[in-house]
């Protein structure tokens, strides 16, 4: 469970300025650490923004595109030329306008495999690329993780009430039956191996999960999370609303 103590919260006015904290802390976050830096991407409205910001000259000029691989957190299970493709989604925002590597892009594959093959590969992909079979907690895999949040208090694909919520032993599972679409998604001790993990969320709808969330009400999946590192909350204050008690 979060521990609400533990909860880095940042109060911002609207998206627009949500979204630029984010990159601001994310280009610090990136440049001042040493070697490979790694991050897991989320889908959604809110970091779209953040990676459109990531393109543009202010930013695209200083972060360490040949150092940093990107990663994504869960994926919708369609052709990554569908509108609902989250690496679709960051390709367009990001990864076509910025100069980052090839090979450092790692997406989720969705195409020629049935949805418990590309779980599988994806897993495959991510233990090649730490060098182990387990996570160490001392040697996170992510350096950052993107995470959204939906008004149920779902992140990634996690939603309530699905089976996946308590797997601890693949890094990788599909998730069928709950939206119209597969998903596959990175479990929580995946999630979990991250130095900062960061929820980024926008918007009145999200409030009431957002107060659980930080609360630590382990009645939404969000809530179950509990990172290797710090666990960050940008939130604009539609979302955050009147200091909630802690």
């Amino acid at each position: 469970m979060t521990n609400p103590s533990k909860i880095r919260l940042e109060t911002l006015s609207d998206p627009e300025a949500l979204s630029r904290r984010a990159a601001e802390w994310l280009l610090e976050a990136a440049t001042t650490k040493k070697g490979v830096f790694t991050v897991a991407l989320s889908g959604g409205s809110t970091p779209r923004q953040l990676y459109q910001l990531l393109a543009e000259p202010s930013y695209r000029e200083k972060f360490p595109w040949s150092r940093a691989h990107w990663f994504w957190g869960d994926e919708r299970f369609v052709p990554h030329d569908d509108a609902l493709s989250n690496y679709g989604m960051v390709r367009d925002a990001l990864l076509s306008r910025a100069p980052i590597p090839a090979t450092n892009i790692h997406p989720i594959p969705t195409e020629g495999v049935a949805a418990d093959e590309a779980a599988s590969d994806y897993e495959r992909e991510l233990k090649s690329f730490y060098g182990a079979e387990r996570l160490d907690p001392a040697r996170p895999l992510f350096d950052v993780t993107l995470l959204g949040l939906g008004p149920d208090g779902h992140t990634a694909s996690l939603f309530p009430n699905t089976a996946v919520l308590a797997e601890r032993d693949r890094w990788v599972a599909a998730v069928v039956g709950v939206k119209s679409e597969a998903r596959i998604t990175l479990t929580y001790p995946v999630l979990e191996s991250s130095r900062n993990a960061v929820f980024l969320v926008a918007g009145e709808e999200k409030r009431a999960a957002l107060a659980q969330l930080r609360r630590g009400d382990d009645g939404v999946p969000a809530a179950r999370l509990h990172p290797t590192g710090k666990l960050w909350i940008f939130g604009d204050a539609a979302a955050v609303g009147a200091p909630t008690p802690l």
